[in-house]
């Protein structure tokens, strides 16, 4: 059973390889008579894009994105939306080592184990070429769920984190590194520099706050809104961790410490904290949801490892082509996407239930 689909009412299946012609996504359970084209898509697109700084993979690849069925007169029909990006920059060459040889932290040995065949170009399917589809996808999420706004940004590179007193959203978009403190971009400029002239790679935690969300989306057991948040999360290229509210954190504190305690306010409880994320019992409470997303090294690296061939024996790999020195920077649109894409799939259960 072959796993490429994400969501429950609003749901989307991501399609293509790395080095393969074209990637895209096949939206289902869109509601019908939303505005929507292409350049609704684009700016998300663009936003995750390859080759904008020295920072990130240099694979230079535009992004453009056509829809191709699911809209009519310029609106959503309710029938599948089938979305196309083509890859116009791949260099296949570059991984002719890889065919015979496993990269250590990479997909490689699982999926031959799986599969007993693996398309080794840029990793086919397990390359971070993938995410583009997920976020072509969220950006038709985001227009069913119009009320809501995610943001997302590193808060962490190599295990240098930001200064929480001096976060600044608009510094997010000014950046290479989406980083809203303005002192750790700088910092972190030699610190992935320093790795990438190294041939090496560094590990980042990403948050996202969601706010708009009101109270109630979710489910008691089996959807609730954290655990699918933390799946959509773990399900994105190189992330090993995922944090809801205090996450961690919440083992370390007392009951009453950890209590998101309320207050009566004129439209509903008014909340003095937010140790939970904005999600009680699986169940949105109407306050800003949050989480952290913690993104290993890039495996790709130009150091040789000790590694094995196919046959078995022992060889070493530096892994040659166009690489992300810091997976995790350009990890923060994904990350924004896969909250966009659970939020809309929640909001329509929610209808679908409550109406």
């Amino acid at each position: 059973m072959s796993f490429n689909t994400f969501g429950r009412v609003f749901r989307f299946t991501t399609w293509g390889e790395s080095h393969g012609p074209a990637i895209g996504a096949v939206v289902d359970g869109c509601p019908p008579g939303i505005a929507l084209s292409e350049d609704d898509i684009q700016p998300w697109l663009d936003w995750r894009r390859p080759g904008t700084s020295r920072f990130t993979t240099q694979r230079r690849e535009p992004d453009q994105v056509r829809i191709l069925s699911g809209v009519f007169e310029g609106r959503t029909t309710g029938t599948p939306i089938s979305l196309m990006i083509e890859n116009v920059d791949q260099r296949s060459k570059d991984y002719s080592d890889v065919a015979q040889a496993y990269r250590p932290g990479h997909a490689d040995y699982a999926y031959d184990a799986k599969y007993g065949f693996r398309d080794y170009r840029g990793g086919g399917r397990s390359s971070a070429r993938e995410t583009a589809s997920r976020v072509a996808a969220a950006a038709v999420a985001r227009l069913v769920v119009p009320q809501v706004r995610v943001r997302a940004w590193v808060e962490a590179i190599g295990g240098d984190a930001i200064d929480p007193a001096r976060f600044d959203d608009a510094q997010i978009d000014a950046n290479s590194f989406f980083c809203p403190d303005a002192a750790a971009a700088v910092r972190w400029e030699e610190k992935v520099d320093a790795a990438r002239k190294a041939g090496s790679s560094l590990g980042a935690v990403v948050a996202c706050e969601a706010t708009g969300v009101p109270a109630g989306w979710g489910a008691p057991l089996y959807a609730k809104l954290d655990s699918e948040l933390a799946a959509a999360a773990m399900s994105i290229n190189a992330v090993k961790g995922v944090e809801i509210g205090d996450g961690f954190a919440a083992a370390t504190l007392t009951g009453e410490q950890n209590a998101d305690r309320m207050r009566p306010g004129a439209n509903g409880p008014e909340f003095l904290d937010n140790h939970a994320g904005g999600i009680a019992g699986g169940i949105a409470t109407g306050q800003p949801i949050r989480l952290r997303v913690a993104f290993k090294p890039t495996s790709s690296i130009l150091t040789p490892v000790e590694t094995i061939t196919r046959d078995g024996a022992a060889a070493e790999i530096a892994t040659r082509g166009r690489h992300d020195p810091c997976v995790g920077i350009r990890g923060v649109p994904v990350v924004e996407a896969m909250v966009a894409l659970v939020l809309a799939d929640q909001a329509l259960l929610h209808r679908a239930q409550c109406g």
